[in-house]
């Protein structure tokens, strides 16, 4: 005889405490089925009698350090260390690692997450780190016996960013980079003004500039300015590198020569507060589309059912659903959402799995069918045996599949922040050795009245002004953001401004089907009544028993027929059978509507039995319409394809790039939707996690890959992807999780995008080209090497200039995109 016990267990912190308690249990005879929760705080087992006592089994807990009341846990926490370890011979394994989720700000790119993780790697007691750059967050676990949660923080902070336990700093971020932006701008603006209508070149009108400088770059620019810091002081050169040195030089060479030269002459303050105003705007539409990016989670997360009710001794009470432990019974009503994974013990219903699967149709559950929590029971009660909780549930391995394929996926190679790696000391270089060589030889060539010290400063800032980055800060954004407007406009909303290059590179795109493909409801697509039977008399019969029924298609079927005129009649006696369809009485005869189960036992006609099977060969839904025990005829509907999904396979394809459909549904329905949009390559049944292993399987074959989706089941696939798109029209979770949207729902726009990212990945190309090819042009001429032949050299003032001529090519470059999206609909 095997009897189910209940132990209360204290002390375990994580799932590493669960399979260590589970693995003393399990060593012991008769012990089967064990499960613990360190959330609960409970250990479930099955002991066969007359085998290991319970006594055993808790001094066992015991010893492995664990404790089986609060008040003894709370003794050993509050025992020193070297006193806590002596009751086990193993105090490395005894001691339980702590995990951590915490947000983390300033994070810029793949050199600031690979700077914190270098931090959390050489701290004692750190076991595991993870920092997930998409999300703004950090994942450590920890020793406790030698850190705590405040020492965690203090690790990322000492690494130069900041970190909050707090999880909604996304929105905190926005806000903060949009008031930095805005300060920036409701300057700048001013000292433009300024420039034109006060004296140009006068102390008093550099003075003001100098002080309204001074706060664009000490409230704006700051946060350029310290995450250059803290990259140098970990031996790596970014943005902010690039940036803060092109700012630099522009404000440090006219504060010095306000101070200690001449403050009537014409300085640069304004190029300095400019260039901080541009970058801030990406800045800020960056932290926007990341705030944005951890709702998705959010959303999911609010799918779990909140309350359960649980039959234990033969009495139901409804708990919160974070009490019901497996092996619990539940009951779930018609029309509750089923709050935790398990398997049907007794009743029969249909399910709304739409939250999983994406699938319009419900499914039929009874004995001994799983269930799944956070979908929903739609027609008749049923009672339930739990058998996953909390973070075993499938909801929460979506959930973890949507943060595992965001944390994994290869970060964004900033072309500007790789060379920066080199093109910012090369220019430190050169411009030192400019000094140099012009401090030693400058009395032989500099005219009268110069100092060599000032003529090879002038030259050494010279240099450091033209090779002033803004050319190549400017490069990506201002084409980013022109191609994002364009792509606005035609109702493609690009999240990231990655996006618009990585969509360029695809080479299939993977498309869900219901929802995606097709629109998402059922319609009537066929009325094929038995001989002797009109399609009229065929409709008004199903109207009349579909009016009573709570089926999906049945408003399909009411619907359709009040569309052709044709009103229901009054029935009797009408009863809903679960799995199979409805019946009714209709002037006294028994009229029926349901599935071939439903009429499988009823006169059949030849012709309809053989219409049925050619029906569900192209994977259509069928309602049977049965009269006094004679099938009077069938009544055919599906998902209809989208209008334009054709032509937008079509335009993919013969741009070279492939398709493949991935859907939930059966095969013959996947099947005859390929074949209607022209796809070929069809994967039929696929769960979520079939789904996002779809999309790994062709990313291992070399492939950048594409995932339009619609549905919460989609989002591990869309997250995996390298671009994920999602219809206007589908979940928030959908929409979240991906890079692009596609606001008209229109299939077409999906070629639409991969043309807009080609084009805007060219601008770039061109923008960096312009921006290195005049630098590396205008260097030499600004370190002089012209003025011993020619007595021709560029001051800092005229570099200043022509650095801003290199700015003024990108941006124009940038704005020609608006030429191609006259023709994006072509």
């Amino acid at each position: 005889m095997t009897t189910t016990h209940e132990i209360e267990v204290y002390g375990m912190m994580c799932m590493h405490c669960e399979n260590t308690v589970k693995k003393v249990l399990e060593r012991f005879d008769g012990v089967s089925d064990v499960s613990a929760s360190f959330e609960q705080e409970i250990v479930i087992l099955k002991l066969e009698k007359g085998t290991t006592s319970l006594d055993e089994l808790k001094a066992a807990i015991v010893n492995e350090g664990y404790a089986l009341t609060r008040e003894a846990a709370a003794e050993d926490d509050d025992k020193p260390a070297d006193q806590a370890n002596t009751n086990t011979e193993r105090p490395d394994e005894r001691a339980a690692l702590r995990n951590l989720t915490f947000s983390i700000q300033g994070m810029h790119c793949a050199n600031c997450a690979l700077a914190i993780e270098k931090a959390f790697a050489k701290t004692e007691g750190i076991a595991e780190t993870t920092i997930n750059l998409p999300l703004e967050k950090g994942f450590v676990s920890y020793n406790p016996a030698l850190m705590d949660d405040q020492k965690v923080l203090d690790v990322v902070k000492n690494a130069g960013y900041s970190a909050s336990l707090e999880m909604n700093q996304g929105e905190t971020a926005d806000r903060r980079e949009r008031f930095r932006f805005l300060f920036a701008l409701c300057v700048t603006v001013p000292m433009m003004v300024i420039m034109h209508v006060m004296p140009f070149g006068t102390a008093v009108t550099n003075i003001i500039l100098c002080i309204m400088a001074t706060a664009v770059m000490a409230v704006s620019g700051r946060t350029f300015f310290e995450g250059a810091y803290y990259s140098l002081k970990n031996r790596l050169a970014n943005m902010d590198v690039l940036i803060s040195l092109g700012v630099s030089a522009a404000y440090f060479y006219s504060l010095f020569s306000l101070i200690f030269i001449d403050a009537s002459q014409m300085l640069f303050f304004d190029s300095a507060a400019m260039l901080i105003t541009f970058i801030m705007i990406g800045k800020m539409l960056e932290a926007r589309a990341k705030g944005k990016t951890g709702q998705a989670l959010k959303t999911l997360l609010a799918l779990n059912a909140d309350t359960a009710r649980v039959i234990k001794d033969g009495k139901e009470r409804v708990v919160d659903v974070s009490m019901v432990v497996p092996g619990d019974t539940v009951r779930v009503l018609a029309g509750e959402k089923i709050p935790v994974d398990g398997e049907i013990l007794s009743g029969e219903t249909a399910v709304d799995e739409s939250m999983l699967t994406g699938e319009s149709f419900p499914v039929e559950k009874s004995v001994a069918d799983a269930v799944t929590g956070a979908t929903i029971n739609l027609s008749a009660a049923i009672t339930m045996a739990t058998t996953r909780t909390g973070s075993d549930t499938v909801l929460s391995g979506i959930i973890k599949m949507v943060e595992d394929a965001q944390a994994d996926k290869a970060p964004i190679q900033r072309v500007a922040d790789t060379i920066s790696n080199i093109f910012v000391p090369v220019v430190t270089v050169v411009s030192l050795i400019t000094f140099a060589v012009w401090y030693i030889t400058a009395p032989t060539f500099i005219p009268s009245g110069s100092t060599p010290f000032l003529f090879a400063f002038e030259r050494m800032i010279a240099v450091l002004v033209i090779a002033c980055p803004c050319a190549l800060g400017l490069a990506t954004p201002t084409a980013i953001m022109v191609g994002s407007g364009l792509g606005l406009n035609r109702g493609i909303l690009f999240k990231k401004g990655s996006a618009l290059e990585n969509i360029s590179h695809l080479d299939i795109i993977l498309f869900d089907k219901t929802g995606t493909l097709t629109t998402g409801k059922p319609s009537v697509t066929g009325v094929f009544p038995a001989k002797g039977i009109t399609e009229e008399q065929l409709l008004s019969w199903a109207a009349s028993a579909e009016i009573n029924s709570t089926h999906p298609l049945a408003p399909a079927v009411t619907g359709f027929a009040r569309e052709k005129g044709i009103e229901p009649e009054a029935t009797s006696n009408s009863k809903e059978i679960s799995g199979r369809g409805i019946e009714c009485r209709l002037d006294g005869q028994l009229l029926r509507a349901g599935n071939m189960a439903l009429v499988a036992d009823e006169k059949i006609p030849d012709d309809i039995r053989a219409k049925g099977r050619e029906l569900s060969n192209q994977g259509k839904s069928l309602v049977f319409i049965s009269l006094d025990h004679q099938v009077k005829g069938v009544i055919a509907l599906e998902d209809r394809i989208k209008p334009e999904a054709k032509d937008a396979i079509e335009q993919l394809n013969t741009a070279g790039i492939q398709t493949a459909l991935v859907s939930g549904d059966n095969k013959a329905a996947a099947l005859w939707a390929g074949r209607q949009a022209g796809i070929r390559e069809v994967a039929a049944e696929v769960m979520p996690e079939d789904k996002i292993n779809q999309v790994k399987k062709w990313q291992e074959k070399g492939l950048k890959v594409g995932m339009v989706g619609d549905g919460i089941n989609d989002a591990p696939a869309l997250a995996q992807a390298d671009i994920g798109i999602a219809i206007g029209s589908g979940t928030d979770v959908a929409k979240e999780t991906c890079e692009v949207v596609l606001v008209k729902n229109n299939l077409k726009d999906v070629y639409r995008a991969v043309r807009l990212g080609k084009k805007t990945l060219s601008t770039i190309k061109r923008n960096f080209f312009w921006a290195f090819f005049y630098n590396i042009l205008m260097i030499p001429v600004a370190a002089g090497i012209l003025y011993p032949a020619f007595r021709l050299s560029l001051t800092p003032e005229a570099a200043s200039i022509a650095m801003w001529f290199s700015s003024l090519s990108v941006v124009g470059n940038s704005l020609l995109l608006n030429r191609f999206g006259r023709h994006l609909d072509d």
